[in-house]
């Protein structure tokens, strides 16, 4: 009886504590898998193709880009930015609604067993123990919008959560019960800590050596918890505070997608997940209604292909994506890490992916991807910015993505026939 009981509890050992947090900061094995390749996180930052000619620096001497008047509040923050150009994807004639984006792999290949990076960089992190609450985020208001999809896949398209409010309650509805106090919820907590070490002492008696060492792994982790909630407590030692809750679904989806950002933010200072994304409109179209800098219409029909050779409104768009980009990063840069290892944004990779390269031509001949990583991260950065040209497949910078997060194995994820199934060579910090 006492050696079924033990079998069932270290068999659920973990799970038990995972239910005890709605935050599980502990299982940090992916992070740190190599000098200068430490992020813990990834944020997809999405939006439909551009014109090249707007997208591209005005100037580049070596790999230094001059940033082109669309790009240019990224060069407010150029020591972390790469921009990665030219690189043809798997099906470049695929047109609106083609995966290929994401997954590498469009249905040229068949839509069976479609995954989009995201969704597979998730499944690895689970496997690998790193458990939290939601595996991977996916917001974004309007991302169906005329019909439109999502470029996240997991063998179909992917819906976003729309509704900043719903996207609210599922990330933080249940962090504090109601008329439960934070000191309250500390005190609960910590008792859950004490009940499990009790358990450990009362079982460790009859454990052989392997059982105990890994016993011993656990109840380092459950100090390191303790540490967490005491600095949580007195206001030290990370950011972990759900967002002021959105006063009600807001009618212009760009504001929506505001909302959106501050609770990718909010749920990766509290651990709630490792992978999110957040989506502007679809890859048919995007309303856009921007008073501040006159700015109104449809993405699609009257920026895109409209306007040319000059593209202004989708330069005035461009420019405020970017600044949105910018953004988010500086939002990531306020926050500090739980474990004191610096920064959110010191830890989380950001990439900036498009379902076409060249969207007035339609089609997928030169993806382009805007990467961002803190001091110390995964990329190879330059004081001034790095402008990376390449015509290696695309799917490479997603092999990146991958590499980054301590993903080394790419079997199940986009072309099987792919000539260099590597990450992209250069996007590295050595």
């Amino acid at each position: 009886m006492r050696s079924h009981r033990r079998r069932e509890f270290l068999k659920g050992l973990g799970a038990s504590v995972g239910a005890s947090f709605l935050f599980t900061p502990f299982l940090d094995s992916i992070a740190d898998a190599a000098p200068g390749r430490k992020p813990k996180r990834l944020l997809l930052f999405c939006t439909m193709g551009t014109a090249p000619s707007i997208w591209k620096p005005t100037s580049v001497s070596g790999e230094t880009p001059t940033f082109s008047e669309a790009t240019s509040p990224l060069a407010d923050v150029k020591q972390h930015i790469v921009l990665v150009d030219g690189l043809p994807s798997g099906n470049p004639g695929n047109n609106h609604g083609a995966p290929d984006g994401l997954t590498g792999l469009g249905f040229g290949g068949g839509p069976a067993g479609l995954i989009s990076v995201d969704q597979f960089i998730a499944d690895k992190l689970i496997a690998a123990g790193v458990k939290t609450s939601i595996p991977s985020l996916l917001l974004g208001a309007e991302s169906t919008v005329s019909g439109g999809r999502s470029p996240y896949y997991r063998a179909d398209n992917l819906p976003t959560i729309a509704s900043p409010m719903s996207a609210y309650s599922t990330l933080f509805g249940s962090a504090v019960p109601s008329n439960t106090s934070s000191d309250d919820l500390l005190r609960r907590r910590r008792s859950v800590l004490d009940h499990l070490k009790n358990e450990i002492k009362t079982l460790e008696g009859g454990l052989g050596s392997e059982q105990k060492r890994k016993l011993e792994l656990h109840l380092d982790s459950i100090r390191q918890v303790e540490e967490r909630l005491s600095n949580s407590s007195s206001g030290e030692g990370g950011g972990c505070k759900a967002p002021t809750s959105p006063a009600g679904d807001l009618s212009n989806p760009l504001m929506a997608n505001l909302a959106h950002m501050d609770l990718i933010v909010g749920a990766f200072a509290c651990d709630i997940t490792r992978v999110a994304a957040i989506q502007w409109g679809s890859d048919q179209a995007m309303n856009v209604e921007l008073p501040d800098i006159g700015l109104r219409g449809e993405e699609h029909g009257s920026m895109i292909h409209t306007g040319a050779p000059a593209h202004l409104d989708l330069v005035k768009l461009e420019k405020w994506l970017s600044q949105r980009f910018v953004d988010l990063i500086t939002k990531l840069k306020a926050i500090p890490e739980a474990d004191g290892s610096g920064t959110l944004f010191d830890n989380t990779l950001i990439a900036w992916c498009r379902d076409m390269g060249d969207s007035p031509n339609h089609n997928m001949n030169e993806m382009k991807f805007v990467l961002a990583s803190g001091e110390g991260g995964y990329l190879k950065t330059a004081p001034g910015g790095r402008y990376v040209k390449s015509n290696e497949r695309h799917e490479r910078v997603l092999l990146s993505l991958c590499d980054a997060m301590g993903v080394t194995s790419f079997s199940g994820f986009g072309d099987p026939n792919l000539p260099s199934k590597s990450p992209l060579p250069g996007l590295a910090a050595s």
